[in-house]
Parts: structure tokens; sequence; C-alpha cells
């Protein structure tokens, strides 16, 4: 069983939560804290809104903070305790912390337990039948619930559309900022999950 802290503001990571309790059984135990207080553009001290970071037991945290303040502080307390975090969207960079551009980009990694192998990029298989997708199966997605959503909205789908539909429905169900764009990808959080869904369901349809 693995323990994960969830920091998040004003329901921030509701969703996420909320997909990742029911899709991990008893595999996984979230721990969730919230700060509400509203908060000042700069935070010159976070002491008083991360003392749980400090003291916490964990195995991983997952950091949906908004303060930039805040999630930089979260971070660094997690680095040097060597408790690993996953910060999408993020730009921090020590140890231990993973900064992928979506949730929907978090790779496969040792040190994240549990949690990565069943979140993260997506990774799916397909059954096709007489041109048609027949089934997919779901084997990591987005902790949003988004890749689930999506691919049995195209199911019934002719294999040539499969991939652009999927792409396009990840970006309806995705609760990422459309307007965050990455200079480096080139593309918003949003279509960059759309791209790397639709990338997974055609080299699942290619193996089919």
């Amino acid at each position: 069983m693995q323990v994960i802290k969830v920091f998040q503001q004003n329901n921030s990571g509701a969703r996420k939560i909320a997909a990742v309790r029911e899709r991990a059984g008893d595999d996984l135990v979230l721990d969730v804290i919230n700060i509400d207080d509203a908060l000042p553009m700069v935070l010159d001290d976070t002491e008083e809104y991360l003392k749980e970071a400090w003291e916490m037991e964990a195995d991983l945290v997952l950091d949906y903070l908004k303060h930039p303040d805040l999630s930089y502080d979260l971070c660094r307390i997690c680095s040097e305790r060597g408790i690993p975090v996953v910060s999408p969207t993020k730009k921090w960079r020590r140890p231990h912390v993973f900064t992928p551009p979506t949730c929907c980009g978090l790779p496969r990694n040792d040190e994240l337990g549990a949690y990565a192998c069943s979140f993260g990029a997506p990774e799916v298989e397909a059954a096709v039948e007489d041109g048609v997708v027949k089934e997919i199966r779901v084997i990591r997605g987005a902790p949003c619930g988004a890749t689930w959503e999506a691919a049995r909205d195209v199911i019934g789908k002719p294999v040539e559309e499969a991939g652009v539909a999927i792409g396009l429905k990840v970006q309806f169900y995705c609760v990422a900022d459309p307007a965050g764009w990455d200079p480096i990808y080139g593309k918003s959080p949003v279509h960059f999950a759309g791209h790397v869904h639709q990338a997974a369901l055609e080299k699942a349809l290619r193996k089919s």
C-alpha cells in the first residue's frame, strides 16, 4: 500500500483526487491537505501553510498547489527529505521532484511506486474488428480520468479516425489550463494531452 499526500488549494485537485481514488482501489491511500486561505501574490514565508510537509510520513506527494511560492517550497521540502513529489507544469529542478508538462505526461519511474504504474503517460491496448475499434483497455492513464472517459467514447470509431478522435475527446475531458502555453513543447497542456493520447492509441492500433 502506497501512502500519498496531496496538497491542493481551493479544491484545485478535486477531480484528480476523485479519479485516482476510484481507479486505484486499496493500492493507494490519499491523504489530502487543503489550503483554502486567501493569499497575497507573494508569500515571503510559507511555513504557516506547509507545517505538515515537514512532519508528514509519505511515499509520494502530489503537488496541486496554485501559488508558486507554496509549490516551490513544498517541492524543496520534499527534495530535502527525499520524498518524491509530482508537480505537473512546474519548472522546479531538484532531486526527487518530477515536473511533467501535464499529469498525463509523467513517465514511468520506479521512485514513484504504484502510483506511476497506473497513472501518467497513457498506455492502452486495443482490439479491432472489421476496421472498427471494438475495445480499448487502459493500462495507464491520466489521473484526472480523461483517458478512461475518452477511450469509452472512441469505441465503434473507424480505425483511421480513432487516433484523432481520442485526442479531441481527451481535450474535452482534460482539466489542465489551456492558456498555459509551453514554449518548449509548442503546445498548451490541453493540446499536449490530446497529442500523447492520440499517439498512445495509434501505437496500440498498429500492434492490433
